[in-house]
């Protein structure tokens, strides 16, 4: 007996070890940007891991223009919108394509799924062409339009709206709601999870977006904090310390986000894996 709990006792000490290391190499360049936006460029050049007195001329360097305020409210805007717009319409499309099923709907799903498989280097040009045709160029309309309708999102509503019973939407059109009133009074209330989980999503994909910025917006007063951040770090002399802060200020509202959210994501998560 005593040397079957030596043996579980060691197995669980391996396996904690093993998590706390791979903790800790996931943490490492989080606290290492952290304390970089602290110090000198020089300091994070050679190295240096503890905290420096250099954050507030880091701070006046990096917002010297008062461009970091434009840039944060440009990504702050594009992402929110784009946020609330496709948990909207995502949602409504995952419920309908599960609650009203029929073979023209099942065609129209299969293409959505497929279109997952096209890598957006296929997308580009023609996306390009389409928002020049519009006018869009160099508006955030055309980042925001884009990514309304995600097929995964799509496909990730349409899973957890599996679970939720036909008999309620039944008895709802017996009491006369009509199609929209049902799904924005019973269904998508009782599916707070499913949301928050779908709006992380959307929040952190267009917050961290990159390479569609990149084409779209030509100006400075347009672009975004990701577009920032790429300038600072591809400049001929590279100042470290404000772009270490740049860094960490762009990482804190995705963490935060995620942290008060964290419970519903998951929820939201399991629930589609069932």
């Amino acid at each position: 007996m005593d040397r079957s709990l030596s043996k579980i006792l060691s197995k669980l000490k391996v396996k904690y070890l093993f998590l706390a290391v791979a903790a800790a190499i996931s943490i490492f360049p989080f606290v290492w940007i952290f304390i970089g936006s602290t110090n000198t460029s020089a300091d994070i050049t050679m190295g240096k891991m503890t905290i420096g007195n250099n954050l507030v001329q880091n701070w006046e360097n990096l917002n010297k223009n008062g461009e970091l305020l434009t840039v944060f409210l440009n990504t702050a805007k594009i992402t929110v919108i784009t946020a609330v717009l496709s948990i909207l319409i995502c949602s409504l499309a995952g419920f309908g394509f599960e609650k009203y099923r029929s073979r023209g709907t099942e065609i129209v799903y299969a293409l959505f799924l497929l279109s997952m498989m096209i890598p957006f280097a296929a997308q580009m040009i023609p996306l390009f062409k389409m928002m020049n045709a519009f006018n869009l160029i160099d508006n955030h309309l055309a980042i925001i339009l884009p990514n309304i309708s995600m097929p995964f999102l799509i496909f990730f509503f349409r899973q957890n709206f599996k679970a939720f019973p036909n008999e309620l939407i039944e008895a709802a059109r017996i009491d006369g709601l009509n199609e929209f009133q049902i799904f924005f009074k019973i269904v998508l209330p009782s599916m707070k999870s499913t949301v928050a989980a779908g709006a992380i999503y959307s929040f952190m994909k267009q917050w961290n977006n990159y390479l569609w910025p990149l084409i779209i917006l030509q100006t400075n007063q347009q672009k975004t904090l990701t577009l920032f951040i790429s300038s600072l770090s591809s400049a001929y002399f590279v100042d470290y310390g404000p772009l270490m802060l740049s860094i960490v200020l762009s990482t804190l509202p995705v963490i935060v986000i995620f942290i008060t959210m964290q419970k519903q994501f998951v929820e939201g998560i399991v629930g589609t894996s069932k």
